[in-house]
């Protein structure tokens, strides 16, 4: 007979959240039923309501979580690093964690869909520029190089969603080309 263990509230908030940033990202917050969420979680939907409240304070709780996880990807990836070096690994690191999550960059474009909503856009502010911020301290570099990196990479964002790949043709490769060391 397997023994169960019992989860503690935290580790079942990070449960219900994995599963609602896997439910977000699929249909959006409005597409998105309390009841997938708790399944994929494995629990009861009352217990999504009382760890979170409402769906609005899950989906909110989702991309905060989601703007987290970037700043500490980038900030492992430029540790002791600085300017360009810095920058080019925060970059790099991003993009594998867009390999390893293609949900990663729905939930992010499911954010800025729902940003009609002044919740869900002070998050999106919020996470912007607190990652803008870090990118800032950690680089050192100028504004400048600063708004290149985050317009590149929301190029390669838009790009990525759509499926363009670095083996694109037409328009895209040539977006992609202009990209200094970009890779979708």
């Amino acid at each position: 007979m397997a023994i169960k263990t019992r989860m503690s509230a935290e580790e079942r908030r990070q449960e219900i959240l994995d599963a609602a940033r896997y439910e977000f990202a699929e249909r959006g917050l409005h597409g998105t039923s309390t009841e997938d969420i708790a399944r994929r979680a494995g629990i009861s939907q009352p217990y999504v309501f009382r760890l979170f409240g409402t769906k609005k304070e899950l989906f909110l709780a989702s991309c905060e979580a989601g703007w987290q996880e970037t700043v500490d990807v980038m900030q492992a990836a430029a540790l002791g690093k600085t300017g360009e070096v810095a920058l080019d690994a925060m970059g790099q690191a991003y993009m594998e964690l867009l390999d390893r999550d293609p949900r990663f960059l729905s939930l992010q474009m499911e954010m800025y869909a729902a940003a009609d909503d002044p919740d869900v856009r002070e998050v999106a502010r919020n996470g912007y520029g607190a990652l803008v911020e870090f990118v800032e301290r950690a680089s050192g570099q100028p504004a400048e190089e600063i708004t290149s990196f985050f317009a590149y990479g929301m190029l390669l964002n838009v790009m990525a969603s759509m499926g363009l790949d670095r083996n694109s043709t037409g328009w895209a490769g040539r977006l992609l080309a202009g990209c200094p060391g970009a890779e979708l």
